[in-house]
């Protein structure tokens, strides 16, 4: 069975052009797409494209992606959901002329959070892990070393939306390809591995 399969996965906002071959998703953004509510900018974006299944319990998601990061705010990543007003995205966002490491935590209100990268890679897997009320975000350059980029919290208990996500609020036709998504056993809460 592939690993995306078709099945078990919808869409909330379906891009205007997207592929799926067994492990492999490609994406074409659709203009003035973005997940966003209220803080600094004042308005509530809920069109960004969100291909998703329903996970439950503890997990642990990992994605390898890459795309055609050029113009401010191309973004894609994770992303976990329960509800328009409570959710978290993560992953790589074009901003200030490079590719950032990037959080966005929402329970009613949004925040950000970016680490910028010196060099653009030429892909980039990420790994969010639910251990409960916590949701640890770890990114890594090589698919082996991961850093924790943000613990949040996000209600315990009940099953969320997870999978790849992709936006771009200043244009249309960001290119990106996710890879290798899995959803599986959650690893180890512990932070600071001795």
């Amino acid at each position: 069975m592939p690993l995306l399969d078709r099945r078990e996965f919808r869409w909330l906002n379906e891009p205007p052009e997207w592929s799926l071959a067994e492990d492999r998703l490609e994406v074409v953004t659709g203009g003035s797409t973005d997940f966003w509510r209220q803080t600094h900018y004042g308005f509530v974006r809920d069109s960004g494209h969100f291909f998703y299944r329903e996970a439950a319990g503890d997990f642990t998601a990992t994605v390898r992606f890459h795309g055609d990061y050029e113009t401010l705010y191309d973004q894609a990543g994770l992303m976990l959901r329960l509800d328009a007003e409570t959710w978290i995205k993560a992953g790589i966002e074009y901003s200030d002329g490079v590719q950032n490491l990037s959080v966005v935590v929402t329970r009613g209100f949004s925040d950000w959070s970016v680490l910028p990268l010196n060099e653009a890679p030429d892909e980039v897997w990420l790994r969010v892990s639910r251990h409960g009320d916590a949701v640890r975000v770890e990114g890594s350059l090589d698919g082996i070393r991961y850093q924790m980029v943000r613990l949040a919290y996000l209600p315990p208990g009940v099953p969320v939306q997870v999978g790849p996500m992709a936006c771009s609020p200043q244009r249309s036709g960001f290119r990106v390809a996710f890879e290798s998504f899995r959803i599986g056993e959650p690893i180890s809460p512990e932070l600071h591995a001795g």
